[in-house]
């Protein structure tokens, strides 16, 4: 494999592209009108147009892709995360054109893109799985029983779902006929599927993901843990690995738990298996990522792999470069996503022009980015900036680091989401670890990042003030310490 597309763009595709690059592999990037002057394409050996900005006129045009890809000779297609990196007619469509999708395979994906294939596959090998309904809900007096059985409040959710859609919360018998019929509405018009599914609604639950790797050798692995529980709008903002609540017996039980769940699907290359935890330490299987996640460096922080050069090894029919028994845990790694987003408005985006651009810099600090001073950010696409990364000693340590690191991150033109990581990574929910998903709902208050600035502008002062005292008290001692007697002081 010489020569690889990636079919993305912005921080994952250049991120992607460095490692081809270490691998002295050469880089095709695809792009669209709004992102022609992007880093990421001019990173890229060679690019190539694909349409206007809407990503369905570009990055979701599979065939123009893999057309290009087959004019510029490319032997492999790296989809990143997003846009079509877990479509399995995409992943289909490359194979049969003789190019190797740089991912699972089809029939991987189509077994854990759908809630319920996933849990039938998974449920042979005794995976803990979250009580509710077997299959989609047809029969809405059935569901109450189910309800009634397993027990109010319940989930709803969309058997094709993700970010939220489709998913509700009854709290009352009464309410369930309802909301399933708002619940299947929902997920037809975000999935074009209407299928939903009842589970007990887990209280209080933390989200831990376990990252794996397989090869097409029989060898399956994982990763170690990522926590993930800081979300707004059931989006993750802040991840870290590994999780401050998993003992190494728990950690143990739930990578294997990861492992059979790749096995039950004949998984290869990278994945990450999604478990609920509950407050009294049980864990459920939630769903299966059939593709590289935006979290990924903080795994790579803790193992010292590099998850996408191993992706393109499995991919060429290699072997895993590592057992079990390699990996070990170094330090402790945390991840904060910088979207142009105002957290002070529901962290709505705030697209605009980056006047100002500087990203910190030092040990144990990454940043992965797609951006530069002076460019606008697009509103055709997702409002991440960057990811922040740091990797520490221990907790402790990387709090520390990645504090200093927002300190330093300098951005002017958007609103971003890095005074509310800084918040959150420093409140005590977080800093004790005894947090959950509920962490934006019961802790988070707009207020507090103007409390938080005037507090910081204060102590400045204070610090400023204090300085310019001791250092004019010195200034006078050592003028009265240097200057000559006077001669008329000393007569008196």
């Amino acid at each position: 494999m010489n020569k690889i597309l990636v079919a993305n763009r912005g921080e994952i595709a250049l991120r992607v592209m460095k490692s081809c690059k270490e691998m002295g592999i050469a880089t095709v990037a695809i792009y669209s009108d709004a992102d022609q002057n992007a880093p990421f394409v001019r990173f890229a050996d060679e690019a190539v147009s694909v349409g206007p900005p809407p990503s369905a006129q570009s990055y979701l045009q599979m065939d123009t892709i893999i057309n290009a890809a087959l004019e510029l000779g490319v032997e492999g297609i790296h989809p990143g995360y997003g846009f079509l990196s877990e479509n399995a007619t995409f992943a289909r469509k490359v194979t049969e054109a003789g190019i190797t999708f740089i991912g699972p395979s089809p029939e991987s994906m189509e077994v854990m893109g759908d809630k319920l294939a996933s849990k039938a596959a998974v449920k042979k090998y005794n995976i803990p799985l979250v009580p509710g309904t077997e299959g989609a809900i047809d029969d809405i007096s059935e569901a109450i029983e189910t309800a009634k059985e397993i027990g109010f409040p319940v989930l709803i959710k969309a058997s094709a779902g993700g970010g939220g859609k489709g998913m509700r919360i009854v709290e009352r018998e009464e309410d369930l006929a309802g909301e399933v019929k708002m619940a299947i509405s929902e997920a037809e018009s975000a999935f074009g599927n209407g299928a939903v599914f009842i589970e007990r609604y887990v209280a209080g639950p933390r989200h831990i993901e376990v990252q794996v790797m397989a090869d097409s050798h029989g060898n399956t692995t994982y990763i170690f843990e990522r926590e993930c529980s800081i979300q707004r709008r059931h989006q993750k903002v802040i991840e870290e690995a590994p999780s401050a609540v998993l003992t190494p017996e728990r950690r143990k039980e739930m990578g294997e738990c990861a492992v059979a769940v790749a096995k039950a699907c004949d998984y290869r290359g990278a994945g990450t298996v999604e478990f609920l935890y509950d407050e009294n330490n049980n864990f459920y299987f939630l769903e299966m990522n059939t593709r590289l996640q935006v979290e990924h460096p903080v795994s790579e922080m803790i193992s010292g792999l590099d998850l996408v050069k191993e992706q393109i090894r499995v991919a060429r029919g290699e072997k895993l470069s590592f057992t079990q028994e390699d990996l070990k845990i170094n330090g402790h790694s945390i991840e904060v996503r910088v979207y142009a987003e105002d957290p002070q408005n529901n962290f709505l985006p705030d697209i605009g022009h980056l006047k100002r651009y500087r990203s910190p810099e030092g040990e144990g600090i990454r940043v992965d980015d797609g951006f530069e001073e002076g460019m606008d950010i697009p509103i055709f696409y997702d409002p991440m900036i960057s990811k922040l990364v740091v990797h520490g000693k221990d907790r402790e340590d990387a709090i520390r680091k990645m504090t200093w690191a927002i300190d330093n991150y300098e951005i002017d033109g958007v609103e971003t989401t890095l005074g509310f990581c800084r918040y959150a990574i420093n409140h005590e929910a977080f800093v004790s670890g005894k947090f959950d998903t509920h962490f934006v709902n019961k802790h988070w208050d707009p207020k507090a990042l103007i409390a938080d600035d005037h507090n910081g502008r204060e102590l400045a002062a204070m610090f400023a003030g204090k300085f310019f005292e001791d250092h004019l008290d010195n200034t006078i001692r050592l003028k009265e310490e240097k200057k000559p007697l006077n001669p008329w002081k000393t007569k008196r």
